[in-house]
């Protein structure tokens, strides 16, 4: 089952990133709380948002996190895929597909004209997974970031 996430997923959710940021090797750089997470998704005006993934016993073993985007060039929003995990354990029953699809539906039925992600170079079980689904590599992009002791440098400049 995929549904809208509540509140009370919050903690789900968390668990969840976590569990990805090890799968990719970066636990260490997870900061995010439960405070943070509850006010980003749920506080006075939220912009981002979350879809969860229940298994047959009911327990939420993925996510799906996103946010809207906007492109100049069509005029439309569109669906930034933040994080999308589902546990190891449970992969191959749908859960991953029906978030994604999920996603996919809500920006049909918006007008949105895209839904994008980023991906790891070296995650090809997931490349190999949204190719599947029709996804196709942006390859002429590439992705920069400020972050950090960058970000505050050029805010001072």
């Amino acid at each position: 089952m995929i549904r809208l996430a509540e509140p009370g997923d919050v903690g789900d959710i968390l668990r969840l990133i976590r569990d990805l940021a090890e799968y990719e090797r970066a636990l260490h750089e997870v900061k995010t709380t439960e405070a943070q997470l509850r006010a980003g998704l749920f506080g006075d005006d939220p912009k981002t948002f979350a879809h969860v993934a229940e298994h047959e016993d009911g327990r939420v073993v993925g996510f799906a996190l996103w946010f809207l985007t906007f492109s100049t060039w069509n005029g439309t929003h569109g669906i930034y895929l933040e994080d999308l995990y589902v546990e190891p354990g449970v992969r191959g029953h749908g859960h991953g597909k029906g978030l994604l699809t999920e996603l996919a539906r809500i920006a049909d039925e918006r007008g949105y004209e895209r839904v994008e992600w980023a991906v790891l170079n070296w995650n090809q079980p997931s490349i190999e997974f949204y190719e599947a689904l029709g996804a196709r590599p942006q390859d002429e992009w590439t992705v920069y970031r400020l972050t950090g002791d960058t970000l505050t440098k050029a805010a001072r400049l």
